[in-house]
């Protein structure tokens, strides 16, 4: 009888299970497809390849700023793809042999849980039946599919599926403009795609700060992505050659011809076959739900990451898989939902932590605000990446409450503001920490000194 049995490969999952072993469990993970999850093979971490492709052809358009002459520059999206696969396969092997370090034993096989402690795997040889003490679902997510007439029309693809295109489509039209839908925006146009995206809110990425919505909008009109917003899809056809989407937008009727339709309306917690209901475990919208410690209402079963609510990111799985084999054991750790950073692979890259300037103000916290803009910061310019800014939100006592990027390396600049967001520090305690010239981090040193009327390389503010 195991200790725990872990039900899913992904972030979530194998990063408890290692966890769970160096706390002294005797652990068995279960995983049906290849370990690693929906953010190593079909999501985070091919997209990301794909996005260093566009990266490089986005600087290739540009070689003339920096006095380069090139010829017969060709892309090619098949190849591209060979080495993402490659990408994903090194990954994946090195997952498993971090597991088969730690002990862990992985089986091969679908999981159905029978009764509580009680777990069937099939799908790979004879059927078999494994007890736990505690069982730990980390199923992820999968795809959501609107409810679009047309929305199984052959060339209407998922965001699993155009992972596996051979050639970038001419025309790409993509319902959604959430996170997933402009990434792939960016990327397919840099893949020389004309795309069009096509968002129901209001807003494309309407959930972050409105000045980096803002600013983002502008961005993708230079790049010449149109993004449509408040746009209702109303149905998908094929009519010869082209596939067209018909929708309702803010000003009436639009019809859009495309080669290829990406459906990126969000995901939905993947948790069928687990036989969840038959359990009575209590569920909403698909999600199920836990206490503190990530334990259901049945007792000795657990959920974490996309399975259950909350924000949809490998590294919040990852985390929560942690906190809760630890709070299994009595440790008294914790999630700080309030300092998970956020990012965003687009052209340019958003990265965030913390509340936006509008989630403060709704919450009726009193607020001063900094911003340093990269056209201000020296790397930046050498780089010729000067869109975008760095902006900081405090509250009354100086407390330092979010942190938005929209620029360079966004990505990797958010890493500094979770350490301050999640440590609670004042603009006085990041104000004197001493930033290398000439770097970008130089902008996140600037944005905390506005905040405090302190920055010294933008005018006094009148």
């Amino acid at each position: 009888m195991n200790d725990l049995v872990v039900i899913g490969g992904g972030p979530g999952g194998y990063v408890a299970a290692i966890r769970a072993r160096q706390l002294g469990m005797s652990v068995c993970l279960i995983e049906k497809d290849v370990l690693g999850g929906t953010c190593l093979n079909r999501g985070c971490i091919p997209t990301k390849a794909y996005y260093q492709n566009a990266a490089v052809l986005n600087t290739l358009a540009r070689l003339s700023e920096f006095s380069v002459r090139a010829e017969n520059i060709s892309f090619d999206l098949a190849g591209a793809r060979e080495r993402k696969d490659k990408v994903v396969a090194r990954l994946s092997a090195g997952i498993g042999e971090l597991l088969r370090g730690n002990q862990v034993d992985v089986i091969r096989g679908e999981a159905s849980i029978t009764a509580p402690g009680r777990v069937s795997v099939s799908g790979q040889g004879a059927a078999r039946e494994i007890e736990s003490g505690r069982i730990l679902i980390a199923t992820g997510s999968e795809p959501s599919i609107p409810a679009i007439p047309g929305a199984d029309t052959p060339g209407v693809i998922d965001s699993d599926a155009i992972l596996d295109l051979d050639a970038p489509p001419q025309r790409l039209v993509i319902i959604g403009g959430g996170v997933i839908g402009i990434e792939f925006a960016c990327i397919f146009n840099a893949f020389g795609s004309r795309v069009t995206v096509l968002e129901f809110l209001p807003e494309a990425l309407g959930v972050l700060d409105r000045e980096i919505i803002k600013r983002m909008r502008v961005a993708l009109k230079k790049q010449r992505i149109d993004v449509q917003t408040q746009v209702c899809v109303e149905r998908i056809e094929r009519r010869g050659e082209a596939l067209v989407v018909t929708a309702r937008g803010k000003k009436g009727d639009l019809s859009c011809e495309a080669d290829a339709v990406l459906l990126a309306a969000g995901r939905r917690p993947r948790t069928g076959g687990l036989h969840l209901q038959d359990l009575g475990v209590a569920c909403e919208r698909g999600a199920i739900l836990v206490d503190p410690n990530y334990e259901t209402n049945v007792p000795g079963l657990f959920a974490i990451g996309d399975a259950i609510p909350g924000p949809m990111l490998a590294h919040v799985a990852s985390e929560e898989g942690i906190v809760a084999v630890e709070r299994m054991t009595g440790l008294g750790t914790s999630v700080n939902y309030d300092a998970i950073p956020a990012c965003v692979f687009s052209f340019p890259e958003i990265a965030t932590v913390g509340l936006s300037q509008e989630e403060a103000e709704a919450r009726g916290i009193a607020i001063r605000t900094g911003r340093f803009p990269f056209t201000a910061n020296g790397k930046a310019l050498t780089m010729g990446e000067t869109d975008g800014l760095v902006k900081v939100v405090a509250d009354d006592s100086d407390l330092i409450i979010g942190i938005h990027i929209i620029g360079p390396h966004a990505s990797d600049l958010i890493q500094e503001a979770s350490v301050i967001v999640k440590n609670r520090l004042r603009l006085g305690d990041v104000i004197g920490t001493v930033h290398p010239h000439p770097t970008l981090g130089e902008a996140m040193a600037e944005a905390v000194m506005d905040a405090a009327g302190r920055s010294i390389h933008t005018l006094p503010r009148h």
